[in-house]
Protein backbone atom coordinates (compact mmCIF):
# COMPACT_ATOMS: atom_id res chain seq x y z
CA UNK A 1 0.00 0.00 0.00
CA UNK A 2 2.53 2.09 1.20
CA UNK A 3 4.97 1.47 -2.15
CA UNK A 4 2.10 1.86 -4.47
CA UNK A 5 1.32 5.48 -2.89
CA UNK A 6 4.70 6.68 -3.55
CA UNK A 7 4.62 5.15 -7.12
CA UNK A 8 1.34 7.00 -7.73
CA UNK A 9 3.30 10.34 -6.08
CA UNK A 10 6.52 9.86 -8.53
CA UNK A 11 4.23 9.84 -11.79
CA UNK A 12 2.11 13.00 -10.60
CA UNK A 13 5.77 14.79 -10.02
CA UNK A 14 7.37 13.21 -13.46
CA UNK A 15 4.11 14.44 -15.10
CA UNK A 16 4.25 18.06 -14.06
CA UNK A 17 7.44 18.31 -14.49
CA UNK A 18 7.61 17.06 -18.56
CA UNK A 19 5.59 20.22 -18.92
CA UNK A 20 8.65 22.02 -18.57
CA UNK A 21 11.17 20.16 -21.43
CA UNK A 22 10.91 20.16 -24.93
CA UNK A 23 7.99 17.25 -26.52
CA UNK A 24 10.67 16.38 -28.86
CA UNK A 25 10.77 15.68 -32.55
CA UNK A 26 7.13 16.43 -33.52
CA UNK A 27 7.54 18.11 -37.37
CA UNK A 28 4.09 17.54 -38.59
CA UNK A 29 4.89 14.44 -40.34
CA UNK A 30 3.10 13.50 -43.62
CA UNK A 31 3.44 9.89 -42.85
CA UNK A 32 4.40 7.06 -40.82
CA UNK A 33 7.90 8.46 -38.51
CA UNK A 34 9.69 10.01 -41.64
CA UNK A 35 11.30 13.23 -41.46
CA UNK A 36 10.33 15.54 -43.83
CA UNK A 37 13.41 17.11 -45.99
CA UNK A 38 14.46 20.83 -44.76
CA UNK A 39 15.25 23.49 -47.26
CA UNK A 40 17.71 26.41 -46.06
CA UNK A 41 18.05 29.29 -48.40
CA UNK A 42 20.21 32.85 -47.68
CA UNK A 43 19.97 35.48 -49.54
CA UNK A 44 22.74 37.71 -48.66
CA UNK A 45 22.35 40.87 -47.22
CA UNK A 46 18.44 41.21 -46.93
CA UNK A 47 18.04 43.41 -44.01
CA UNK A 48 14.99 43.11 -42.18
CA UNK A 49 13.28 46.94 -42.73
CA UNK A 50 13.33 46.15 -46.81
CA UNK A 51 10.19 44.18 -45.85
CA UNK A 52 8.57 47.19 -44.86
CA UNK A 53 9.68 49.75 -47.43
CA UNK A 54 9.78 47.36 -50.60
CA UNK A 55 6.59 45.30 -52.31
CA UNK A 56 7.47 41.23 -51.60
CA UNK A 57 4.36 39.82 -53.28
CA UNK A 58 6.03 36.15 -53.53
CA UNK A 59 7.59 36.39 -49.98
CA UNK A 60 4.61 37.57 -48.53
CA UNK A 61 2.43 34.50 -49.94
CA UNK A 62 5.63 32.12 -48.30
CA UNK A 63 4.94 33.69 -45.53
CA UNK A 64 1.33 34.22 -44.84
CA UNK A 65 1.01 30.24 -44.79
CA UNK A 66 3.76 30.27 -42.74
CA UNK A 67 6.28 32.43 -40.22
CA UNK A 68 7.97 35.90 -40.33
CA UNK A 69 10.20 36.58 -37.78
CA UNK A 70 10.38 40.37 -38.71
CA UNK A 71 13.99 40.68 -37.08
CA UNK A 72 17.39 38.08 -36.21
CA UNK A 73 19.85 39.56 -33.95
CA UNK A 74 22.93 38.25 -35.59
CA UNK A 75 26.84 37.63 -34.46
CA UNK A 76 29.42 39.79 -34.67
CA UNK A 77 31.39 40.97 -37.05
CA UNK A 78 28.33 41.22 -39.26
CA UNK A 79 30.21 40.17 -42.48
CA UNK A 80 28.95 36.70 -44.13
CA UNK A 81 31.22 33.96 -43.21
CA UNK A 82 30.90 34.75 -39.85
CA UNK A 83 27.28 34.85 -39.86
CA UNK A 84 26.48 32.15 -42.10
CA UNK A 85 28.59 29.72 -40.05
CA UNK A 86 26.96 30.93 -37.35
CA UNK A 87 23.42 29.90 -38.47
CA UNK A 88 24.82 26.17 -39.39
CA UNK A 89 26.60 25.64 -36.30
CA UNK A 90 24.77 27.61 -33.30
CA UNK A 91 27.92 29.18 -32.03
CA UNK A 92 29.34 32.40 -31.73
CA UNK A 93 32.17 34.08 -33.97
CA UNK A 94 34.41 33.49 -31.45
CA UNK A 95 33.57 29.75 -31.00
CA UNK A 96 33.30 28.89 -34.27
CA UNK A 97 36.65 30.46 -35.57
CA UNK A 98 35.02 32.16 -38.48
CA UNK A 99 35.94 35.84 -37.37
CA UNK A 100 35.55 38.01 -40.97
CA UNK A 101 35.74 37.92 -44.58
CA UNK A 102 39.68 38.15 -43.51
CA UNK A 103 41.67 36.58 -41.33
CA UNK A 104 45.43 35.82 -40.24
CA UNK A 105 46.42 33.47 -37.95
CA UNK A 106 50.05 34.10 -36.41
CA UNK A 107 51.16 30.51 -35.53
CA UNK A 108 50.23 28.79 -39.19
CA UNK A 109 50.86 32.49 -40.85
CA UNK A 110 47.88 31.34 -42.79
CA UNK A 111 46.13 34.11 -44.12
CA UNK A 112 42.23 33.62 -44.72
CA UNK A 113 39.93 35.40 -47.80
CA UNK A 114 37.36 34.97 -50.04
CA UNK A 115 39.01 34.47 -52.51
CA UNK A 116 41.25 31.38 -49.95
CA UNK A 117 39.03 29.83 -48.76
CA UNK A 118 38.71 26.43 -49.07
CA UNK A 119 41.40 25.27 -46.55
CA UNK A 120 40.04 23.00 -43.89
CA UNK A 121 42.05 24.97 -40.96
CA UNK A 122 39.39 27.67 -40.86
CA UNK A 123 36.62 25.72 -40.42
CA UNK A 124 37.34 22.46 -38.00
CA UNK A 125 36.95 24.26 -35.09
CA UNK A 126 32.93 24.04 -35.41
CA UNK A 127 30.54 21.00 -36.99
CA UNK A 128 28.23 22.39 -39.59
CA UNK A 129 24.69 21.33 -39.14
CA UNK A 130 25.36 19.56 -42.58
CA UNK A 131 28.18 17.37 -41.21
CA UNK A 132 25.85 15.60 -38.32
CA UNK A 133 22.94 15.16 -40.64
CA UNK A 134 25.60 12.72 -43.04
CA UNK A 135 26.83 11.29 -39.66
CA UNK A 136 23.10 10.68 -38.50
CA UNK A 137 22.78 8.37 -41.62
CA UNK A 138 20.87 10.83 -43.90
CA UNK A 139 22.43 12.93 -46.87
CA UNK A 140 22.97 17.05 -47.03
CA UNK A 141 23.02 18.95 -50.53
CA UNK A 142 24.17 22.03 -51.03
CA UNK A 143 24.75 25.00 -53.82
CA UNK A 144 27.26 27.47 -52.78
CA UNK A 145 26.62 28.12 -49.27
CA UNK A 146 29.98 29.09 -47.87
CA UNK A 147 31.81 26.25 -46.54
CA UNK A 148 30.03 23.76 -47.92
CA UNK A 149 32.42 23.07 -50.87
CA UNK A 150 35.14 21.86 -47.84
CA UNK A 151 36.04 18.68 -46.40
CA UNK A 152 35.69 20.25 -42.65
CA UNK A 153 36.58 17.44 -40.20
CA UNK A 154 37.83 15.45 -42.81
CA UNK A 155 33.64 15.30 -44.22
CA UNK A 156 33.20 16.26 -48.00
CA UNK A 157 29.85 16.44 -49.41
CA UNK A 158 28.77 15.25 -52.01
CA UNK A 159 26.14 16.66 -53.48
CA UNK A 160 27.72 20.03 -53.91
CA UNK A 161 28.95 22.65 -56.25
CA UNK A 162 32.16 24.69 -55.72
CA UNK A 163 31.43 28.23 -55.72
CA UNK A 164 30.43 30.09 -59.04
CA UNK A 165 28.92 33.48 -58.96
CA UNK A 166 27.96 32.96 -62.57
CA UNK A 167 25.51 29.51 -61.70
CA UNK A 168 21.76 31.34 -61.57
CA UNK A 169 19.40 30.81 -58.93
CA UNK A 170 17.49 28.78 -61.16
CA UNK A 171 20.37 26.26 -61.98
CA UNK A 172 21.02 26.16 -57.67
CA UNK A 173 17.30 25.64 -56.84
CA UNK A 174 16.60 23.34 -60.18
CA UNK A 175 19.68 20.87 -58.60
CA UNK A 176 18.86 20.44 -55.23
CA UNK A 177 15.46 19.63 -56.03
CA UNK A 178 16.72 17.07 -58.18
CA UNK A 179 18.78 15.72 -55.54
CA UNK A 180 15.75 15.80 -53.54
CA UNK A 181 13.79 13.79 -55.43
CA UNK A 182 15.74 11.41 -56.61
CA UNK A 183 16.99 10.45 -53.33
CA UNK A 184 14.62 10.23 -50.17
CA UNK A 185 17.25 10.22 -48.10
CA UNK A 186 18.55 13.89 -48.84
CA UNK A 187 17.34 15.36 -45.73
CA UNK A 188 18.92 18.37 -45.66
CA UNK A 189 19.30 21.04 -48.46
CA UNK A 190 21.04 24.42 -48.46
CA UNK A 191 21.46 27.39 -51.11
CA UNK A 192 22.94 30.45 -51.04
CA UNK A 193 22.82 33.49 -53.47
CA UNK A 194 24.66 36.63 -53.66
CA UNK A 195 21.91 39.43 -53.87
CA UNK A 196 20.64 42.10 -52.73
CA UNK A 197 24.17 42.41 -50.93
CA UNK A 198 26.02 42.79 -54.24
CA UNK A 199 23.76 45.81 -55.14
CA UNK A 200 23.77 47.59 -51.50
CA UNK A 201 27.81 47.62 -51.54
CA UNK A 202 27.51 49.05 -54.98
CA UNK A 203 24.88 51.34 -54.54
CA UNK A 204 23.90 51.59 -51.04
CA UNK A 205 20.41 50.52 -49.33
CA UNK A 206 19.27 54.56 -49.74
CA UNK A 207 19.25 54.25 -53.50
CA UNK A 208 15.49 53.16 -53.71
CA UNK A 209 15.90 53.16 -57.83
CA UNK A 210 18.54 50.08 -57.51
CA UNK A 211 17.13 48.34 -54.53
CA UNK A 212 13.57 48.34 -55.96
CA UNK A 213 15.24 46.49 -58.95
CA UNK A 214 17.02 43.71 -57.01
CA UNK A 215 14.59 43.33 -54.40
CA UNK A 216 11.88 42.59 -57.31
CA UNK A 217 14.91 39.91 -58.58
CA UNK A 218 15.25 38.75 -55.30
CA UNK A 219 11.03 38.29 -54.90
CA UNK A 220 10.83 36.86 -58.16
CA UNK A 221 13.30 34.20 -56.90
CA UNK A 222 11.27 33.18 -54.37
CA UNK A 223 8.76 32.71 -56.80
CA UNK A 224 10.65 30.26 -58.66
CA UNK A 225 11.12 28.43 -55.78
CA UNK A 226 7.65 28.07 -54.51
CA UNK A 227 6.50 27.07 -58.10
CA UNK A 228 9.64 24.82 -58.51
CA UNK A 229 8.22 23.32 -55.12
CA UNK A 230 5.33 22.32 -56.35
CA UNK A 231 6.21 21.04 -59.88
CA UNK A 232 8.60 18.73 -58.43
CA UNK A 233 6.23 17.26 -55.80
CA UNK A 234 8.04 19.04 -52.80
CA UNK A 235 5.73 22.02 -51.79
CA UNK A 236 3.97 21.53 -48.66
CA UNK A 237 5.90 18.48 -47.80
CA UNK A 238 9.08 19.88 -46.99
CA UNK A 239 9.67 22.80 -44.30
CA UNK A 240 11.57 25.70 -46.15
CA UNK A 241 13.58 28.36 -44.02
CA UNK A 242 14.09 31.67 -45.88
CA UNK A 243 16.59 34.11 -44.33
CA UNK A 244 19.99 36.10 -44.86
CA UNK A 245 23.05 36.85 -42.78
CA UNK A 246 23.04 40.61 -42.09
CA UNK A 247 21.63 43.86 -43.33
CA UNK A 248 23.46 46.89 -45.05
CA UNK A 249 23.59 50.66 -44.07
CA UNK A 250 24.66 53.45 -46.37
CA UNK A 251 28.24 55.19 -46.46
CA UNK A 252 29.48 58.44 -47.21
CA UNK A 253 33.33 60.14 -48.24
CA UNK A 254 32.06 62.26 -46.10
CA UNK A 255 32.58 59.77 -42.93
CA UNK A 256 35.90 58.35 -43.59
CA UNK A 257 38.48 57.56 -41.13
CA UNK A 258 41.95 57.67 -42.01
CA UNK A 259 44.48 55.87 -39.79
CA UNK A 260 47.26 57.01 -41.54
CA UNK A 261 46.77 60.52 -40.51
CA UNK A 262 46.61 59.12 -37.03
CA UNK A 263 49.64 56.61 -36.71
CA UNK A 264 53.06 56.10 -38.96
CA UNK A 265 52.38 53.30 -41.56
CA UNK A 266 55.30 51.45 -40.24
CA UNK A 267 54.16 51.07 -36.84
CA UNK A 268 50.73 48.80 -37.32
CA UNK A 269 49.78 45.62 -40.05
CA UNK A 270 46.35 46.00 -40.87
CA UNK A 271 44.68 42.40 -41.40
CA UNK A 272 41.03 43.12 -42.20
CA UNK A 273 39.54 46.72 -42.41
CA UNK A 274 36.52 48.08 -42.41
CA UNK A 275 33.94 48.83 -40.30
CA UNK A 276 35.31 46.58 -37.60
CA UNK A 277 39.52 47.11 -38.33
CA UNK A 278 42.01 43.85 -37.16
CA UNK A 279 45.24 45.48 -36.08
CA UNK A 280 48.82 44.03 -34.95
CA UNK A 281 51.23 46.54 -34.04
CA UNK A 282 54.73 46.47 -35.30
CA UNK A 283 56.18 48.56 -32.62
CA UNK A 284 55.31 49.49 -29.36
CA UNK A 285 51.72 47.95 -28.37
CA UNK A 286 51.22 50.81 -26.25
CA UNK A 287 52.09 53.57 -28.33
CA UNK A 288 50.03 51.70 -31.16
CA UNK A 289 46.96 51.51 -29.01
CA UNK A 290 47.05 55.00 -27.48
CA UNK A 291 47.26 56.69 -30.85
CA UNK A 292 44.38 54.77 -32.40
CA UNK A 293 42.60 55.48 -29.34
CA UNK A 294 42.85 59.41 -29.90
CA UNK A 295 41.97 59.01 -33.74
CA UNK A 296 38.89 59.58 -34.11
CA UNK A 297 35.40 60.38 -32.21
CA UNK A 298 33.42 57.49 -34.38
CA UNK A 299 35.72 55.12 -33.99
CA UNK A 300 35.97 52.48 -30.63
CA UNK A 301 39.50 50.95 -30.07
CA UNK A 302 39.55 47.74 -27.93
CA UNK A 303 42.61 45.76 -26.94
CA UNK A 304 41.53 41.88 -27.50
CA UNK A 305 40.60 41.41 -23.91
CA UNK A 306 38.94 44.59 -23.62
CA UNK A 307 36.33 44.22 -25.98
CA UNK A 308 32.70 44.24 -24.72
CA UNK A 309 31.27 40.59 -23.39
CA UNK A 310 28.09 41.25 -25.42
CA UNK A 311 29.94 41.06 -28.64
CA UNK A 312 31.21 37.31 -28.03
CA UNK A 313 34.47 37.97 -29.85
CA UNK A 314 37.87 37.99 -27.46
CA UNK A 315 38.14 34.57 -26.83
CA UNK A 316 39.39 33.18 -29.90
CA UNK A 317 43.52 32.84 -30.59
CA UNK A 318 43.04 34.11 -34.58
CA UNK A 319 41.31 37.71 -32.88
CA UNK A 320 43.72 40.22 -33.45
CA UNK A 321 45.65 42.49 -30.49
CA UNK A 322 43.67 45.32 -31.44
CA UNK A 323 40.08 45.52 -32.74
CA UNK A 324 38.83 48.81 -34.43
CA UNK A 325 35.26 49.22 -34.54
CA UNK A 326 33.33 52.05 -36.77
CA UNK A 327 29.99 53.64 -35.83
CA UNK A 328 27.06 53.35 -37.79
CA UNK A 329 27.72 54.50 -41.25
CA UNK A 330 31.43 54.90 -40.81
CA UNK A 331 34.22 53.51 -42.94
CA UNK A 332 37.57 52.81 -41.62
CA UNK A 333 40.46 52.62 -44.22
CA UNK A 334 44.43 53.31 -44.43
CA UNK A 335 44.79 56.25 -46.30
CA UNK A 336 42.23 56.19 -49.22
CA UNK A 337 38.59 56.98 -50.44
CA UNK A 338 35.27 55.23 -49.85
CA UNK A 339 35.61 51.51 -51.08
CA UNK A 340 32.31 51.12 -50.88
CA UNK A 341 28.80 53.23 -50.88
CA UNK A 342 27.12 50.86 -48.64
CA UNK A 343 28.65 48.20 -46.51
CA UNK A 344 27.92 45.64 -43.20
CA UNK A 345 30.01 44.48 -40.08
CA UNK A 346 29.04 46.75 -37.83
CA UNK A 347 27.99 46.75 -34.05
CA UNK A 348 25.05 43.68 -34.26
CA UNK A 349 22.79 45.57 -32.23
CA UNK A 350 22.14 48.08 -34.84
CA UNK A 351 18.37 47.27 -36.54
CA UNK A 352 19.89 47.40 -40.04
CA UNK A 353 22.48 45.25 -39.38
CA UNK A 354 19.47 42.97 -39.17
CA UNK A 355 18.23 39.80 -41.55
CA UNK A 356 14.58 38.25 -41.43
CA UNK A 357 13.57 35.04 -41.07
CA UNK A 358 10.65 33.46 -42.73
CA UNK A 359 9.77 29.50 -42.94
CA UNK A 360 6.95 27.55 -44.31
CA UNK A 361 6.29 23.63 -44.22
CA UNK A 362 4.24 20.87 -42.27
CA UNK A 363 6.11 21.55 -38.68
CA UNK A 364 5.44 25.71 -39.06
CA UNK A 365 2.56 27.22 -37.85
CA UNK A 366 0.17 29.04 -40.65
CA UNK A 367 0.47 33.05 -40.68
CA UNK A 368 2.36 33.44 -37.28
CA UNK A 369 4.83 35.97 -36.78
CA UNK A 370 7.53 36.35 -34.21
CA UNK A 371 9.29 40.08 -33.60
CA UNK A 372 12.80 39.04 -33.27
CA UNK A 373 14.78 35.42 -32.41
CA UNK A 374 18.52 35.87 -31.99
CA UNK A 375 20.64 33.63 -35.64
CA UNK A 376 22.36 30.95 -33.39
CA UNK A 377 18.95 29.68 -32.39
CA UNK A 378 17.99 28.39 -35.83
CA UNK A 379 20.48 25.67 -35.62
CA UNK A 380 18.93 24.03 -32.20
CA UNK A 381 15.64 24.60 -34.14
CA UNK A 382 16.81 22.64 -37.79
CA UNK A 383 18.31 20.17 -35.48
CA UNK A 384 14.78 19.06 -34.43
CA UNK A 385 13.09 19.38 -37.22
CA UNK A 386 15.78 16.95 -38.57
CA UNK A 387 15.57 14.74 -35.47
CA UNK A 388 19.42 14.75 -35.10
CA UNK A 389 20.60 15.43 -31.64
CA UNK A 390 22.82 19.28 -31.64
CA UNK A 391 26.32 19.82 -31.09
CA UNK A 392 27.08 22.27 -28.19
CA UNK A 393 26.02 25.49 -29.51
CA UNK A 394 25.01 29.03 -28.01
CA UNK A 395 21.48 28.82 -29.39
CA UNK A 396 18.10 27.90 -27.30
CA UNK A 397 15.02 26.65 -28.10
CA UNK A 398 13.04 28.13 -26.07
CA UNK A 399 11.70 30.74 -28.12
CA UNK A 400 11.98 29.67 -31.28
CA UNK A 401 9.94 26.47 -30.50
CA UNK A 402 7.28 28.47 -30.65
CA UNK A 403 7.01 28.82 -34.44
CA UNK A 404 6.23 25.19 -34.46
CA UNK A 405 2.21 23.46 -34.88
CA UNK A 406 3.22 20.72 -32.36
CA UNK A 407 5.03 22.92 -29.84
CA UNK A 408 4.28 24.38 -26.39
CA UNK A 409 5.35 28.61 -26.44
CA UNK A 410 8.57 29.39 -24.95
CA UNK A 411 8.93 30.80 -21.98
CA UNK A 412 4.99 30.54 -20.90
CA UNK A 413 5.28 26.70 -21.17
CA UNK A 414 8.40 26.63 -19.15
CA UNK A 415 6.79 28.85 -16.66
CA UNK A 416 3.60 26.97 -16.34
CA UNK A 417 5.16 23.95 -16.24
CA UNK A 418 7.60 24.93 -13.17
CA UNK A 419 4.42 26.53 -11.44
CA UNK A 420 2.12 23.22 -11.78
CA UNK A 421 5.39 21.16 -10.94
CA UNK A 422 6.02 22.95 -7.69
CA UNK A 423 2.45 23.00 -6.66
CA UNK A 424 2.11 19.11 -7.11
CA UNK A 425 5.50 18.76 -5.32
CA UNK A 426 4.20 20.58 -2.14
CA UNK A 427 0.55 19.18 -2.20
CA UNK A 428 2.25 15.86 -2.42
CA UNK A 429 4.42 16.24 0.36
CA UNK A 430 1.45 17.58 2.20
CA UNK A 431 0.00 14.72 2.14
CA UNK A 432 2.16 12.58 3.05
CA UNK A 433 3.08 14.42 5.77
CA UNK A 434 -0.62 13.76 6.92
CA UNK A 435 -0.32 10.83 6.53
CA UNK A 436 2.71 10.14 8.39
CA UNK A 437 1.28 12.02 11.40
CA UNK A 438 -2.06 9.81 11.45
CA UNK A 439 0.00 6.65 11.34
CA UNK A 440 2.14 8.01 14.71
CA UNK A 441 -1.20 8.63 16.16
CA UNK A 442 -3.07 4.99 15.05
CA UNK A 443 0.38 3.30 16.61
CA UNK A 444 0.18 5.07 20.02
CA UNK A 445 -3.19 4.24 20.72
CA UNK A 446 -3.34 0.34 20.08
CA UNK A 447 -7.23 -0.19 20.71
CA UNK A 448 -7.89 3.44 17.93
CA UNK A 449 -9.14 0.84 14.85
CA UNK A 450 -11.63 -0.80 16.98
CA UNK A 451 -12.91 2.57 18.21
CA UNK A 452 -13.07 3.57 14.61
CA UNK A 453 -14.69 0.39 12.98
CA UNK A 454 -17.83 1.44 15.31
CA UNK A 455 -18.13 4.61 14.22
CA UNK A 456 -19.59 4.69 10.92
CA UNK A 457 -18.85 8.75 10.33
CA UNK A 458 -15.43 8.60 11.11
CA UNK A 459 -14.74 6.18 8.15
CA UNK A 460 -14.66 8.67 5.44
CA UNK A 461 -11.44 10.13 7.64
CA UNK A 462 -9.24 6.45 6.72
CA UNK A 463 -9.92 6.95 2.75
Amino acid sequence: MQVNSYLYVLMIVCSGLTLCVPTGNQTGLGSGNEVPPLLLVSFDGFRADYLNNYSFPNLEKFFSDGVLVHELTNVFTTKTFPNHYSLVTGLYAESHGMLANVMYDSVSNKTFSIKNDSDPFWWDEATPIWVSVEESGYKAAAAMWPGTDVSIQNHTLKHKFKYNPKMTFQNRLGNLTQWMTEDRSVKFSTLYWEEPDRSGHMYGPDNTTEMSRVLKEVDGHIGFLMEQLNRTGLWGKINVIITSDHGMTQCSQERVIKLDDCIHPSSYRVVDLTPVGAVIPLGDNSTVYKNLSRCHPHMKVYLKDEVPDRLHYKNNARIQPIILVADEGWTIVKNGRLPRLGDHGYDNTFPSMHPFLAAHGPAFRKGYKMSSLNSVDLYPLMCHLLGIPPKPNNGSFTYVRCALVNEQCGQLALAVGIVIGVLIILTTFTCLFKLMKNRDVSSSRPFARLELEEDDDDVPLLE
